[in-house]
């Protein structure tokens, strides 16, 4: 099993990003998919989440109308745009995959946001 996210870097305020994370090893299409995020010196949040079935969305309220979560299952890939970046948004950004009790990771990508 492989989640490997792509796509971070640093950014000024304001400016976007789009992470990828394409997923291997197990049925893409059955597991909801998230995005996390852990700044320094913090605990892991939640950013997004979409779900295996619909395809429905939530987000943490700090990056609603911000941020977009979507997925690909052609391609076994989950993105998470993000627009009007703050440097609070600054941390490492990890994938999640669940099914029920499985719990995939992935190693993360680091975002900097900074003038």
């Amino acid at each position: 099993v492989q989640l490997v996210e792509s796509g971070g870097g640093l950014v000024q305020p304001g400016g976007s990003l789009r992470l990828s994370c394409a997923a291997s090893g197990f049925t893409f299409s059955r597991f909801a998919m998230s995005w996390y995020r852990q700044a320094p010196g913090k605990e892991r949040e939640l950013v997004a989440t979409i779900t295996s079935a619909s395809g429905s969305t939530s987000y943490a309220d700090s990056m609603k109308g911000r941020f977009t979560i979507s997925r690909d299952n052609a391609k076994n890939t989950v993105y998470l745009q993000m627009n009007s970046l703050k440097p609070e948004d600054t941390a490492v950004y990890y994938c999640n995959a669940r099914n029920y009790l499985i719990n995939y990771w992935g190693q993360g990508t680091q975002v900097t946001v900074s003038s």
